[in-house]
């Protein structure tokens, strides 16, 4: 490893602070909630290992407590991580650069906080591989050993809202979202797609409402560009 991959996986590693303390919470309160749909520590710690998804784990933990079929739970889990096609395709200009043996690797950690603050630096500077591996992995192992740790000692909390953990993820991603908007266009972008999230909200079943709104924004955005 070059003098320069070095000092990009210690940037990465770095920039991986905001995520795990937003991560350590909710991953906590994960545990929690799946301690009480039957999991043990150690299959809410699989989950998180081969999952890595917060919001469809907090469905699939929903959907276990209601008993639900396991066709259901992974359908539903596919079309609520549909979004994460639209990562891939707006870091994919980024990967170029980057072995095509690491890039299934490197492409299993993205999620959303990690894909908002790598694509905050990779606009920025240039950047190697070692930094999307010291932001990634970083965020991850914080958020499985954080629901592991929920799962084994979330029962010494009798209610885990009080300290604020519901909060913790909107929090951060509100965050992550001031970092991008750096002008009249970010912002219009910004407020454009939550309005239409909201509005899809109650009109369309499912998660459709966040995929919706990105690709009409991005459409929307692409048109304003040119």
């Amino acid at each position: 490893m070059t003098d320069c991959e070095k000092r990009d996986l210690v940037f990465g590693i770095k920039r991986a602070a905001p995520i795990v303390l937003g991560y350590v919470p909710v991953g906590f309160a994960l545990g929690v909630l799946a301690a009480n749909a039957g999991l043990t520590p150690l299959q809410a710690g699989m989950m998180s290992l081969l999952v890595y998804a917060g919001s469809a784990q907090f469905i699939a933990v929903s959907m276990l407590s209601a008993a639900a079929s396991y066709p259901a739970i992974i359908a539903t889990t596919f079309l609520v991580n549909l979004r994460h096609l639209l990562f891939s395709a707006s870091l994919s200009p980024y990967f170029k650069e980057i072995s095509r043996k690491l890039i299934p690797f490197i492409s299993f950690f993205i999620t959303d906080e990690s894909f908002a603050v790598s694509i905050t630096d990779l606009r920025e500077r240039n950047l190697s591989y070692t930094y999307l591996l010291g932001l990634y992995v970083t965020s991850y192992l914080s958020w499985v050993l954080s629901t592991v740790m929920g799962a084994a000692f979330g029962n010494l909390i009798p209610d885990t809202k009080a300290l604020g953990f519901d909060f913790a993820l909107p929090g951060m991603f509100m965050a992550l979202l001031c970092m991008q908007i750096k002008d009249m266009k970010a912002a219009f972008a910004a407020v454009l797609a939550g309005t239409l999230s909201v509005l899809f909200l109650y009109v369309l079943p499912g998660s459709w409402n966040v995929i919706l709104a990105s690709i009409i924004t991005a459409m929307i955005g692409v048109l304003m560009e040119k």
